[in-house]
């Protein structure tokens, strides 16, 4: 059975938790939108998921960055300022005791309910709508261990000009076609090369290679701005190690030392397999280099969270 850095074992706390919908707090069976939200009819909206470690958010300046510049690209009045909706964010979690680790939040904001089912944004009737919905959810650690396959599918990551791939929007069904043609492949995760051929990210996670020592990555033209990705690329030029955004071909993957994707849920995740290629020599998916990223990713976590406790005490 495949699956992605996403997959997480299910919950039964799950069951009780409180979503906020428009800042009030319901059970999961009664949170609910309208049929005529703009998210619903026509995936207008932006998003964003984030850990929670600590009782803290994750990274979530980054993340708030990321939420407000995609708003004002799509000329979407959130509604509410930065202060205002970390607010509504620790309420939400306060509210259903989510103080520890373990926990990932889905943010949702759309453009708000329609007075018909059509996609101009005048025919807008009331403010944004905004969900926050926080899960009991931990990455499954043998992921971290055993490693993932992936399959380049047919599907490209486009150019700005037809779809902007920095906006993290609700509109993704290129991605989850890819995901399709992957896993119907028998692959954990696609992988989705640029407009020229060369290769980009992963359906859902950001994807290197390592070569002699150095690390690679996409030139992050036809791809999201990822908040790990960003991270990891920091870690590399802080730790001495060479890290390129650059162009390259499948070739340079078959070829390459080792392999890992990265991602908000999962974090730092090791490729083993790619279009039945394996990658590297080693008889374990994971090498050296994604071995000590995965340490220093979890170093940098940890900081984060130590920061943000001193500079916001809950």
């Amino acid at each position: 059975m495949t699956q992605g850095t996403q997959h997480s074992a299910d919950d039964p706390r799950n069951a009780d938790i409180l979503i906020s919908v428009n800042g009030v707090l319901k059970p999961r069976e009664q949170a609910v939108v309208s049929v005529f939200d703009s998210g619903f009819v026509l995936g207008d909206g932006v998003w964003e998921g984030f850990r929670v470690v600590g009782g803290q958010p994750l990274f979530l300046d980054a993340h708030l960055d990321r939420l407000y510049e995609g708003a004002k690209a799509l000329m979407l009045d959130i509604g509410l300022d930065r202060a205002q909706l970390t607010r509504a964010i620790l309420d939400t979690l306060d509210a259903n005791g989510m103080h520890g680790d373990g926990v990932h939040v889905r943010l949702m904001v759309t453009r708000g309910v329609k007075r018909t089912p059509y996609q101009d944004p005048r025919v807008v009737v009331g403010p944004a709508t905004i969900v926050i919905i926080p899960e009991y959810k931990t990455a499954s650690p043998e992921t971290a261990e055993r490693g993932l396959t992936l399959f380049t599918v047919h599907v490209r990551r486009g150019a700005p000009d037809v779809q902007d791939p920095k906006l993290n929007s609700h509109s993704k069904l290129n991605c989850i076609t890819a995901c399709i043609q992957a896993t119907t492949a028998g692959a954990d995760e696609a992988l989705m090369l640029d407009p020229h051929g060369f290769v980009a990210t992963c359906n859902s996670t950001h994807f290197f290679i390592v070569r002699k020592g150095e690390v690679w990555t996409s030139t992050g033209q036809y791809c999201l701005g990822g908040i790990t990705r960003a991270n990891v690329i920091a870690l590399c030029r802080d730790n001495g190690i060479p890290v390129f955004e650059k162009s390259f071909s499948l070739t340079d993957v078959y070829g390459s030392d080792e392999a890992f994707v990265t991602g908000t849920f999962a974090g730092v995740v090791p490729v083993h397999t790619i279009d039945g290629r394996r990658i590297g020599e080693r008889g374990t998916a994971r090498g050296p280099m994604v071995e000590r990223l995965q340490a220093l990713y979890q170093a940098l976590v940890a900081r984060d969270v130590t920061a943000r406790a001193t500079v916001s005490p809950r």
